[in-house]
């Protein structure tokens, strides 16, 4: 069973949303139809239904598949999301965490799957809110290795993408390894907003 610490990349991400401001809320991201307002809600949703998965938590935060449209953004949104994302790292943390199966959007997996869809959804959110706000974004190695390996081992075939990933994107030879990941979370890593 391998274990990943999330501290880092939930830090991370904490200082990209604490870096949002309120005029940058309905610009695009690079997920289609979900603004920047959209994606700190989503950020918000996943930080505690992952947290709860790692606590075992069996309810609504856990057994609930996501459903875009019920989206809300929190009114303290810049206190409440870091303190979140803090709170599943420290889930991640716990003994045991890692071990057994836990829920997560309505599917039971391992929890070492889980873990790692965890990790997978704040770096890559992360880029997404960064790169949509002009704001510089770095993950840490260990992160970043483990979450090339999730993303290689989907396949690039539309079932298996469904609801977690689009289509591959080709970057080329001599990208760097977060420009590999990018593309093989179905992200084009010369993104930008149109200005």
């Amino acid at each position: 069973m391998s274990t990943v610490d999330l501290i880092g990349s939930t830090r991370l991400v904490a200082d990209v949303v604490r870096g949002t401001d309120d005029a940058q809320l309905d610009a695009p991201t690079p997920c289609e139809d979900m603004p920047v307002r959209l994606m700190l809600a989503h950020l918000h949703g996943l930080a505690i239904a992952f947290r709860d998965a790692a606590l075992k938590i069996n309810g609504p935060t856990t057994n609930t598949a996501p459903d875009p449209s019920r989206l809300v953004l929190p009114a303290n949104w810049r206190e409440l999301i870091p303190a979140r994302l803090e709170e599943l790292a420290a889930a991640w943390q716990e003994t045991g965490a890692w071990a057994g199966t836990t829920a997560a959007g309505g599917l039971t997996m391992p929890a070492e799957d889980a873990g790692l869809v965890a990790l997978d959804e704040v770096v890559l959110h992360g880029w997404d809110l960064a790169v949509a706000t002009g704001q510089g974004y770095e993950p840490e190695q260990e992160a970043l290795d483990a979450v090339e390996a999730f993303c290689a081992g989907i396949p690039d075939d539309p079932d298996a993408r469904n609801g977690l990933f689009g289509p591959r994107v080709a970057v080329g030879e001599g990208a760097g390894q977060f420009e590999r990941v990018l593309g093989l979370a179905g992200r084009d890593p010369r993104w930008r907003p149109e200005t």
